[in-house]
C-alpha cells in the first residue's frame, strides 16, 4: 500500500533555491575543486554496448543500461523514470519500471518539465529506488534527504542527464501550427530525439501524419518557451546525481555520427558499479580529462553559471523573485553582462504571444535552418566573452 511522503519544507523554485554549499558540505562532507562540474570521482567518454540500448537512449543509452544492471543486481525494486506519453501524447511522467523492458521503454530525452519528486507518492514501505532526476530535482531530493525524510531516503541511486534548457509543454501545439496542422488532428506520438543520434524530433497526429525535425532545427522553440527554471538554474552538470551523463559534442565524435555521452561518476560507489560494467562489457567506457570534457558544454555551463547568476540579479532589479544558491560568482567581465542583456532581451521579447504567433506563420522548414545559422552565427560571434575566463571560475560563499 502506498504512502504519501511526510515532506518537510522544500524551497520553492524559482523563488527560492537549495543552498549549493551548505548542501554540498551535508551530501558530500566537503565543497567541490571545481565549480563547474562539481565533484567528480571519474569521467568517461563512451555508450552501452547493446546497440540496441545505445540507439534507444538520446545519446549513448548509458543512463538506460545503468539504471537496468541496478535493477538485474538487485540494488533496487524499481527505477523512477520520466515517459513521455503518460497519461497523454503531449504530457510526460515519472513512472515506476520494474523491468529491464520497463526501463528502455522509458529511454530517451524528455524536453519537457516533470515532477519527478511526485512518484514518491507511490513508493512502497521497505523498498529502495533508483530515480533521474534533472540537476534541480536532485538537489532538492538530496535536501529531503538531509532533512530526513523517509520516502526520499528509499532513494539509493540518483541519475540524471545534463540539463541546458527545457520548454514549455504548449510549445508542441505552436510547432503544430506553424507546419499547418490543424486542432482537429492532435498528436498521438512524440519522440523528441527519434532515429540515430543526435536524433530528430518526431510527431505522428491521429490522422497519420508524420513530422520529422533534426535537432538542430526545432531548437528554434527555445527562445520562444524557454522554462524560466532553465533561465534561473545554475547547475548544468547534474551537481546531486551519483552519475550524470551528457552528450559527447566534439568533432571527433559527431563525425561518427553513433551516440557517445560524457559520463560523470560523483560518489565511490557509483564509481565501482560503473567499473563493474565496464568490466562485464555492459558499457563501452574511456576515462577522459575532466577539463577536456567540461570544454565540450562550454558554452552552457556559461549559460548557467554566469548566465543563470545574471538573469536572477536582473529579475531582483525589477522587483521580481529569483533563487539564491548561497553562491556567486567571483567575477563577472562587463562585456559578460552585455551579452546578456542582449539574450535576455531576445528571451523577453520571443515570449510574448505576439512573437509566438508570428512564428507559427513561418513553415518549420524555413525557420528551422534559419535559426540553425542564425544560432551558429551567434555562439561564434559570443564565444570569446563567454568563454573568457570560464576555466578559471571561482565563486564566493554567501556565509563565508
Amino acid at each position: 500500500m502506498s504512502k504519501t511522503p511526510q515532506q518537510p519544507s522544500v524551497p520553492a523554485f524559482p523563488a527560492q533555491a537549495v543552498n549549493y554549499p551548505q548542501l554540498y558540505r551535508q551530501h558530500y562532507g566537503h565543497l567541490p575543486e571545481n565549480w563547474l562540474t562539481g565533484i567528480i570521482k571519474t569521467v568517461f567518454t563512451g555508450f552501452a554496448s547493446d546497440p540496441d540500448i545505445r540507439l534507444a537512449g538520446a545519446s549513448g543509452g548509458v543512463l538506460t543500461r545503468v539504471l537496468q544492471y541496478l535493477l538485474e543486481t538487485g540494488r533496487i525494486d524499481a527505477a523512477v523514470v520520466a515517459r513521455q506519453g503518460v497519461p497523454s501524447a503531449v504530457e510526460a511522467s515519472p513512472v515506476l519500471a520494474r523491468s529491464s523492458d520497463d526501463i528502455l521503454a522509458a529511454a530517451g530525452s524528455v524536453y519537457i518539465p516533470v515532477d519527478m519528486l511526485s512518484a514518491m507518492d507511490s513508493f512502497q514501505d521497505g523498498e529502495t529506488y533508483a530515480m533521474t532526476c534533472t540537476p534541480e530535482q536532485s538537489a532538492a531530493l538530496r535536501h529531503l534527504q538531509q532533512a530526513g525524510d523517509k520516502h526520499a531516503r528509499q532513494v539509493k541511486y540518483v541519475l540524471g542527464p545534463y540539463t541546458g534548457t527545457a520548454l514549455m509543454p504548449e510549445a508542441l501545439n505552436y510547432y503544430l501550427r506553424s507546419n499547418g496542422i490543424p486542432r482537429t488532428d492532435p498528436l498521438v506520438s512524440v519522440k523528441w530525439r527519434a532515429g540515430e543520434w543526435p536524433g530528430y524530433l518526431e510527431l505522428i497526429t491521429e490522422s497519420g501524419r508524420v513530422l520529422r525535425s533534426p535537432k538542430v532545427y526545432y531548437n528554434f522553440l527555445i527562445p520562444f518557451f524557454i522554462t524560466e527554471t532553465s533561465l534561473l538554474s545554475m547547475d548544468f552538470c547534474n551537481e546531486f546525481a551519483d552519475l550524470a551523463v551528457g552528450d559527447a559534442w566534439s568533432p571527433k565524435f559527431e563525425a561518427q555520427g553513433e551516440g557517445m555521452s560524457v559520463v560523470v561518476t560523483r560518489t565511490a560507489e557509483m564509481d565501482a558499479i560503473v567499473a563493474e560494467m565496464r568490466q562485464a562489457g555492459l558499457l563501452t567506457l574511456e576515462e577522459a580529462d575532466p577539463l577536456a570534457a567540461s570544454d565540450m558544454h562550454g558554452h552552457m555551463l556559461d549559460f548557467k553559471k554566469r548566465g543563470g547568476y545574471i538573469r536572477g540579479r536582473m529579475r531582483l532589479f525589477w522587483g521580481l523573485s529569483a533563487p539564491d544558491y548561497g553562491y556567486r560568482p567571483k567575477q563577472i567581465a562587463k562585456s559578460r553582462w552585455a551579452v546578456e542583456f542582449v539574450i535576455s532581451g531576445i528571451f523577453l521579447i520571443s515570449r510574448t504571444g505576439f512573437a509566438r504567433w508570428c512564428v507559427c506563420q513561418i513553415p518549420e522548414r524555413w525557420l528551422g535552418p534559419f535559426f540553425n545559422r542564425l544560432r551558429l552565427g551567434w555562439k561564434a560571434l559570443s564565444r570569446p566573452t563567454k568563454r573568457k575566463g570560464l576555466a578559471a571560475y571561482e565563486v564566493v560563499i554567501s556565509d563565508e
